[in-house]
Protein backbone atom coordinates (compact mmCIF):
# COMPACT_ATOMS: atom_id res chain seq x y z
CA UNK A 1 0.00 0.00 0.00
CA UNK A 2 1.28 3.46 -0.91
CA UNK A 3 0.98 5.88 2.02
CA UNK A 4 0.04 9.48 1.25
CA UNK A 5 -0.67 12.36 3.60
CA UNK A 6 -3.08 15.09 2.49
CA UNK A 7 -2.88 18.68 3.67
CA UNK A 8 -6.15 20.25 2.56
CA UNK A 9 -4.79 23.79 2.85
CA UNK A 10 -1.06 24.34 3.03
CA UNK A 11 0.32 26.76 5.61
CA UNK A 12 3.63 26.94 3.75
CA UNK A 13 4.16 30.53 2.62
CA UNK A 14 6.06 29.48 -0.51
CA UNK A 15 3.30 27.13 -1.64
CA UNK A 16 0.30 29.20 -0.58
CA UNK A 17 -3.12 28.03 0.63
CA UNK A 18 -3.67 25.13 -1.76
CA UNK A 19 -3.95 21.38 -1.14
CA UNK A 20 -0.62 19.53 -1.01
CA UNK A 21 0.33 15.92 -0.47
CA UNK A 22 3.31 14.00 0.89
CA UNK A 23 4.05 10.46 -0.31
CA UNK A 24 6.12 7.96 1.64
CA UNK A 25 9.85 7.87 0.92
CA UNK A 26 9.83 4.49 -0.81
CA UNK A 27 8.12 6.25 -3.74
CA UNK A 28 11.42 8.00 -4.47
CA UNK A 29 13.68 6.32 -7.05
CA UNK A 30 17.11 5.37 -5.73
CA UNK A 31 18.52 6.77 -8.98
CA UNK A 32 17.69 10.31 -7.84
CA UNK A 33 21.03 12.12 -7.32
CA UNK A 34 19.66 13.60 -4.09
CA UNK A 35 18.37 10.30 -2.72
CA UNK A 36 21.09 9.98 -0.08
CA UNK A 37 22.10 13.62 0.35
CA UNK A 38 20.87 16.96 -0.88
CA UNK A 39 17.09 16.43 -0.81
CA UNK A 40 15.44 19.55 0.65
CA UNK A 41 12.71 17.36 2.18
CA UNK A 42 15.20 15.58 4.44
CA UNK A 43 15.72 18.52 6.77
CA UNK A 44 13.56 20.74 8.93
CA UNK A 45 9.91 20.20 9.88
CA UNK A 46 9.10 18.58 6.52
CA UNK A 47 11.61 15.81 7.24
CA UNK A 48 9.85 14.96 10.52
CA UNK A 49 6.47 14.95 8.80
CA UNK A 50 7.78 12.84 5.90
CA UNK A 51 9.20 10.26 8.31
CA UNK A 52 5.84 9.89 10.06
CA UNK A 53 4.12 9.37 6.70
CA UNK A 54 6.79 6.86 5.62
CA UNK A 55 6.45 5.00 8.93
CA UNK A 56 2.69 4.72 8.50
CA UNK A 57 1.88 7.05 11.40
CA UNK A 58 0.09 9.56 9.18
CA UNK A 59 -1.79 9.58 5.94
CA UNK A 60 -4.18 7.52 3.87
CA UNK A 61 -3.93 5.00 1.06
CA UNK A 62 -4.00 5.70 -2.69
CA UNK A 63 -7.77 5.34 -2.89
CA UNK A 64 -8.08 7.94 -0.14
CA UNK A 65 -5.88 10.30 -2.13
CA UNK A 66 -7.88 9.82 -5.32
CA UNK A 67 -11.19 10.28 -3.52
CA UNK A 68 -9.92 13.54 -2.03
CA UNK A 69 -8.79 14.82 -5.43
CA UNK A 70 -12.07 13.82 -7.08
CA UNK A 71 -13.97 15.90 -4.52
CA UNK A 72 -11.93 19.07 -5.13
CA UNK A 73 -13.74 21.92 -6.90
CA UNK A 74 -13.26 22.15 -10.66
CA UNK A 75 -10.25 24.27 -11.54
CA UNK A 76 -8.64 23.77 -8.12
CA UNK A 77 -4.83 24.04 -8.17
CA UNK A 78 -3.13 21.42 -6.01
CA UNK A 79 0.39 20.12 -5.61
CA UNK A 80 1.12 16.44 -5.37
CA UNK A 81 4.26 15.54 -3.43
CA UNK A 82 5.94 18.29 -1.49
CA UNK A 83 8.02 15.22 -0.67
CA UNK A 84 8.03 11.85 -2.39
CA UNK A 85 7.56 10.77 -6.01
CA UNK A 86 5.24 8.69 -8.18
CA UNK A 87 4.65 5.09 -7.02
CA UNK A 88 6.86 2.57 -8.78
CA UNK A 89 8.40 -0.87 -8.77
CA UNK A 90 12.18 -0.88 -9.17
CA UNK A 91 12.08 2.47 -10.92
CA UNK A 92 9.18 1.68 -13.26
CA UNK A 93 6.23 3.99 -12.62
CA UNK A 94 3.04 2.20 -11.62
CA UNK A 95 0.84 3.16 -14.57
CA UNK A 96 -2.30 1.78 -12.94
CA UNK A 97 -1.99 3.99 -9.86
CA UNK A 98 -0.91 7.02 -11.86
CA UNK A 99 -3.84 6.51 -14.23
CA UNK A 100 -6.23 6.37 -11.30
CA UNK A 101 -4.88 9.69 -10.00
CA UNK A 102 -5.02 11.29 -13.45
CA UNK A 103 -8.69 10.34 -13.81
CA UNK A 104 -9.45 11.72 -10.34
CA UNK A 105 -7.77 14.97 -11.35
CA UNK A 106 -10.12 15.52 -14.31
CA UNK A 107 -11.24 19.16 -14.26
CA UNK A 108 -8.68 20.06 -11.58
CA UNK A 109 -5.19 21.54 -11.91
CA UNK A 110 -2.90 19.03 -10.23
CA UNK A 111 0.84 19.06 -10.77
CA UNK A 112 3.90 17.27 -9.47
CA UNK A 113 7.58 16.54 -10.14
CA UNK A 114 9.40 13.28 -10.81
CA UNK A 115 12.99 12.12 -10.66
CA UNK A 116 12.18 8.76 -12.26
CA UNK A 117 14.42 7.91 -15.19
CA UNK A 118 12.90 8.51 -18.62
CA UNK A 119 12.83 4.97 -19.92
CA UNK A 120 10.34 4.17 -22.66
CA UNK A 121 7.50 3.13 -20.35
CA UNK A 122 8.02 5.92 -17.81
CA UNK A 123 8.09 8.49 -20.60
CA UNK A 124 4.87 7.03 -21.99
CA UNK A 125 3.08 7.33 -18.64
CA UNK A 126 4.35 10.86 -18.07
CA UNK A 127 3.20 11.95 -21.52
CA UNK A 128 -0.25 10.47 -20.95
CA UNK A 129 -0.59 12.20 -17.58
CA UNK A 130 0.34 15.57 -19.08
CA UNK A 131 -1.99 15.06 -22.02
CA UNK A 132 -4.88 14.34 -19.65
CA UNK A 133 -4.35 17.45 -17.52
CA UNK A 134 -2.20 16.22 -14.63
CA UNK A 135 1.13 18.01 -15.06
CA UNK A 136 4.16 15.86 -14.31
CA UNK A 137 7.31 17.96 -14.40
CA UNK A 138 10.52 16.08 -15.14
CA UNK A 139 13.24 17.06 -12.67
CA UNK A 140 16.78 17.41 -14.05
CA UNK A 141 20.16 18.42 -12.67
CA UNK A 142 21.98 19.93 -15.64
CA UNK A 143 21.21 22.45 -18.35
CA UNK A 144 21.98 19.97 -21.12
CA UNK A 145 19.72 17.33 -19.60
CA UNK A 146 17.00 19.93 -19.18
CA UNK A 147 17.27 20.97 -22.83
CA UNK A 148 17.10 17.35 -23.95
CA UNK A 149 13.99 16.71 -21.85
CA UNK A 150 12.30 19.97 -22.88
CA UNK A 151 12.93 19.19 -26.55
CA UNK A 152 11.05 15.93 -26.08
CA UNK A 153 7.96 18.01 -25.33
CA UNK A 154 7.98 17.34 -21.59
CA UNK A 155 7.53 20.03 -18.92
CA UNK A 156 10.95 20.38 -17.36
CA UNK A 157 12.50 21.82 -14.23
CA UNK A 158 16.17 21.93 -13.27
CA UNK A 159 18.16 22.49 -10.10
CA UNK A 160 20.96 25.02 -10.60
CA UNK A 161 23.74 26.49 -8.43
CA UNK A 162 22.79 29.34 -6.14
CA UNK A 163 24.78 31.89 -8.16
CA UNK A 164 23.05 31.17 -11.48
CA UNK A 165 21.46 34.08 -13.43
CA UNK A 166 17.72 34.47 -13.03
CA UNK A 167 17.04 34.20 -16.78
CA UNK A 168 19.01 33.09 -19.82
CA UNK A 169 18.85 31.05 -23.01
CA UNK A 170 20.84 27.82 -23.34
CA UNK A 171 20.96 25.93 -26.66
CA UNK A 172 17.92 27.82 -27.85
CA UNK A 173 15.80 27.04 -24.78
CA UNK A 174 14.60 29.70 -22.35
CA UNK A 175 15.37 29.20 -18.67
CA UNK A 176 13.78 31.20 -15.85
CA UNK A 177 14.08 30.95 -12.09
CA UNK A 178 11.05 30.00 -10.03
CA UNK A 179 9.16 33.24 -9.28
CA UNK A 180 8.99 32.26 -5.62
CA UNK A 181 12.77 32.70 -5.46
CA UNK A 182 12.92 35.92 -7.48
CA UNK A 183 9.66 37.68 -6.63
CA UNK A 184 8.43 36.00 -3.45
CA UNK A 185 5.15 34.88 -5.04
CA UNK A 186 3.56 31.61 -3.93
CA UNK A 187 2.75 28.55 -6.05
CA UNK A 188 -0.92 29.42 -5.57
CA UNK A 189 -0.28 32.78 -7.27
CA UNK A 190 2.23 31.65 -9.90
CA UNK A 191 0.73 28.39 -11.21
CA UNK A 192 3.53 28.05 -13.80
CA UNK A 193 4.50 24.50 -12.78
CA UNK A 194 0.94 23.40 -13.55
CA UNK A 195 1.28 24.50 -17.20
CA UNK A 196 2.46 21.46 -19.16
CA UNK A 197 3.07 23.29 -22.44
CA UNK A 198 4.94 26.31 -21.07
CA UNK A 199 7.70 27.75 -23.24
CA UNK A 200 10.54 27.60 -20.75
CA UNK A 201 12.43 25.42 -18.29
CA UNK A 202 11.90 26.44 -14.68
CA UNK A 203 15.03 26.68 -12.52
CA UNK A 204 15.18 26.06 -8.79
CA UNK A 205 18.31 27.53 -7.25
CA UNK A 206 19.89 25.26 -4.68
CA UNK A 207 18.60 26.11 -1.24
CA UNK A 208 18.23 24.63 2.22
CA UNK A 209 20.78 23.07 4.54
CA UNK A 210 22.45 21.11 1.74
CA UNK A 211 22.59 23.92 -0.84
CA UNK A 212 26.39 23.82 -1.03
CA UNK A 213 26.37 20.09 -1.71
CA UNK A 214 23.56 20.48 -4.27
CA UNK A 215 25.38 23.31 -6.03
CA UNK A 216 28.41 21.05 -6.40
CA UNK A 217 26.29 18.24 -7.89
CA UNK A 218 24.53 20.26 -10.57
CA UNK A 219 26.00 21.94 -13.63
CA UNK A 220 26.03 21.92 -17.41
Amino acid sequence: MVRVHITAKSANRKVGPIPVTTTERQSCPTTCPFYDKGCYAKSGPLALHWKKVSDGERGTDWDGLCNFVSDLPDGQLWRHNQAGDLPHTSGQINGTLLGQLVRSNSGKRGYTYTHHLLGELNTHYIRLANKEGFTVNVSTESLNHAVSTYNQGLPTVVVVPTDSPDRFVHDGVKFMTCPSQTQGVSCAECKLCAVADRKCVIMFKAHGNAKRHVSELVGN
